[in-house]
């Protein structure tokens, strides 16, 4: 009988969240002979329509949305060869504060019990070794994004399978960085409402980081995978990025490990140190 083949499972929100903190770990693995399942939690209705038109603007079809994002999803899954797309269906929740968030069927409003059942019975059919998700703020605070975080943490205490556990994040002095590149190809952010010193900050010190995967030789997969996601790339700023800055800016993927049974000593460089 052939040997199990590792698996990889990562767990995100919307349609196009798989490509910027997980696509080169995705891509990377895939190559290496791992498993890779990508569960998708969302049908990614609130993003932008054709043209850009935006949710509850005239001209925006919530369900030409869904259908344009599910083909945008499987052509990223083929830039990054991942080997089975998992998709839970359920409603975007939209922004917080969004009339979106109460909706019948939006996955923010969702019982985790009942979500946490059923990604439970996606880790039993395909067994991951490691399982990469957001952390308890969603990264950035958004409802879908925390509703995935707790479904994951949930199937993962019901089922005690994976070996590790990973949250993404973003070193601090990456920020600093990526703002300085931005601003210099002419791209700036919108303020953020209310007291900046009321906003949470986003990712760690460097420090606190516990894992550090060099993706760069899958740079150009990355960059196509967020490329396939066309219909929201007035969001998806790094597609601004020529190749060479995109690959020095976005070419280390980091994470923060919050389960393991292997003992593999931190700082490590790859999600399966003490597994092969």
């Amino acid at each position: 009988m052939a040997e199990r083949s590792l698996t990889l499972m990562a767990v995100h929100a919307h349609p196009d969240d798989e490509a910027s903190s997980t696509g080169g770990v995705l891509a990377r693995y895939a190559a290496e002979g791992i498993t890779t399942v990508l569960v998708t939690c969302t049908d990614g209705r609130c993003g932008d329509g054709p043209g850009g038109v935006k949710p509850g603007d005239p001209g925006h079809d919530p369900e030409a949305v869904v259908a344009m994002r599910r083909a945008e999803l499987a052509a990223s899954c083929e830039a990054l060869k991942v080997t089975h797309l998992e998709t839970l269906g359920y409603a975007d929740s939209g922004m917080t504060g969004w009339a979106a968030n109460d909706a019948p069927g939006a996955f923010w409003n969702t019982p985790v019990a009942e979500a946490a059942d059923r990604l439970s019975e996606l880790f039993r059919r395909y067994r991951p070794d490691v399982v990469v998700t957001y952390d308890e703020n969603g990264f950035y605070g958004h409802p879908d994004h925390i509703q995935a975080h707790r479904i994951t943490m949930a199937a993962v205490e019901r089922t005690d399978i994976p070996a590790k556990v990973y949250w993404t994040t973003v070193p601090r002095s990456a920020f600093q960085e990526f703002g300085r590149v931005m601003k210099e190809i002419g791209v700036e952010f919108p303020e953020p409402d209310g007291p900046s010193d009321a906003m949470p900050q986003l990712g760690l010190p460097d420090d606190e980081i516990t894992t550090w995967v060099d993706t760069r030789g899958y740079s150009a997969q990355k960059f196509a995978s967020l490329a396939a996601h066309a219909s929201q790339a007035e969001n998806i700023f790094f597609l601004q990025l020529g190749q060479e800055q995109f690959t020095e800016l976005m070419g280390v993927e980091t994470f923060v490990r919050v389960r393991d049974t292997t003992d593999a000593p931190t700082p490590e460089d790859d999600l399966f140190a003490g597994l092969r």
